[in-house]
């Protein structure tokens, strides 16, 4: 065999290795959640410990067993007490439907409802408890629940002197993106408590940080708030590149495609549009019975916004037991759009929202109505209908929020975490 031969060989076996190890080793290593490196690194935290939890059925170590129920099988600890947000422990509360106090029926531990007619712990609650655990995955948009919920334990935690700490879960849209109008302090409510813009780009760690530093508490109080970090995560990583598997945060965002347009579409809610509640692809469908959905998708589609089409469709809304119980419109057929993400890095769903509303209002100026309180409490603002009814034009709107935004980024910046 000749030099050259045997030189051409060798690159070739060379290059074949190097790619091999490329495609064994060269992969981001998988996301570790903070639930998994509680056990793994920070178990010093719970040694010994009695221990609240407030979760939900995100609640997940990587082998695929709930925190709960973990926590009740070790050894050095004692789950004395669970607290239940929006769905309940084991997720299996419908969206707003009202969770109950009881008992959990894999552990045995009372569970105390955090949805109901009490929202922030009482101090009966926490009776016998040396540290209260906190383990949700979220969205990463300002009017989800949870976020609420971990704000009022945080500070009945305070309250009470018990240490708080927040096992940290990826921000599923990334942790890069912020957008919207941010919450004015008068529209302070149980779906969005602090001042934040709608998509807000943080985790839940990085949240509470935020929440304990900017003295938001009650009496401006701090909390003896501890984050377990992730590890290996990064701020643009999209869920489905961490390595974790997708579970629903509730019934109606089943996919990472519907958390994606959930920021911007969830506004449909303060109209009397079905924001596609009783279909297959809730927050990803908008319509009603006097849309045509052909003139929409043409309408929306002329704006060329950044990624995303608009695509006319028919449906029906109808009851799903445990996701959408009454929904608007149920059993009338609708005319629609749905919005299909073709660039989720480019795409703006608050934005891409605003024009959505912008251009129903104005093509159905007699049928289109708003829930007034509705999407005051969802915008954070009046200043979103009031432009709208005004014939404010919807990039003009989307100028709005610019200044608050990037004064909300330089606050953030002293709260990451990644």
């Amino acid at each position: 065999m000749n030099l050259r031969l045997k030189t051409s060989r060798l690159i070739t076996i060379t290059l074949a290795l190097a790619l091999a190890g490329v495609l064994c080793f060269g992969q981001a290593p998988k996301v570790k959640i903070g639930a998994d490196l509680l056990f793994e690194k920070y178990s010093h935290l719970i040694d010994g410990k009695k221990v609240g939890l407030i979760a939900n059925h995100t609640a997940l170590l990587a082998s695929g067993k709930h925190l709960a129920d973990s926590l009740q099988e070790n050894r050095t600890v004692t789950l004395v007490a669970l607290f239940g947000p929006e769905h309940g422990i084991r997720g299996n509360a419908a969206a707003g439907a009202t969770v109950q106090d009881g008992k959990d029926e894999r552990t045995g531990v009372p569970v105390y409802s955090l949805y109901g007619k009490t929202k922030k712990p009482t101090p009966e609650m926490f009776k016998g408890i040396d540290i209260l655990l906190f383990d949700i995955q979220s969205v990463g948009a300002r009017f989800y629940t949870y976020e609420s919920t971990m704000s009022l334990a945080m500070e009945a935690a305070a309250e009470n002197n018990i240490p708080f700490v927040v096992l940290d879960r990826p921000n599923p849209i990334r942790g890069t993106w912020v957008e919207g109008f941010v919450l004015e302090d008068s529209l302070a409510s149980f779906v969005g408590m602090h001042p934040i813009p709608i998509a807000h780009g943080m985790t839940m760690g990085e949240l509470a940080k935020m929440i304990n530093e900017a003295g938001w508490l009650a009496d401006s109080s701090k909390a003896n708030l501890t984050v377990v970090p992730m590890e290996n995560w990064e701020r643009s990583k999209w869920y489905d590149e961490t390595g974790l598997r997708w579970v629903p945060p509730s019934p109606n965002i089943p996919t990472l495609n519907s958390a994606i347009v959930y920021p911007g579409m969830c506004l449909v809610e303060g109209t009397n549009l079905s924001e596609g509640r009783g279909t297959e692809r809730p927050f990803q469908t908008v319509g009603a019975p006097f849309i045509s959905g052909t003139k929409l998708a043409r309408r929306m589609n002329a704006f060329k916004l950044p990624g995303v089409v608009f695509e006319p469709i028919t449906f029906t809304p109808i009851a799903i037991p445990g996701v959408a119980e009454n929904p608007k419109h149920k059993g009338k057929p609708c005319g629609g759009v749905y919005v299909r993400v073709t660039d989720r890095n480019s795409y703006e769903p608050v934005k891409t929202a605003v024009y959505v509303l912008s251009t129903i209002k104005a093509m159905y100026p007699k049928q289109f109505e708003w829930r007034t309180r509705s999407i005051a409490l969802l915008a954070g603002t009046h200043r979103l209908r009031e432009a709208i009814d005004s014939g404010v034009a919807p990039d003009k709107i989307c100028e709005m929020w610019e200044r608050e935004v990037q004064e909300f980024k330089r606050m953030k910046e002293k709260c990451v975490i990644y």
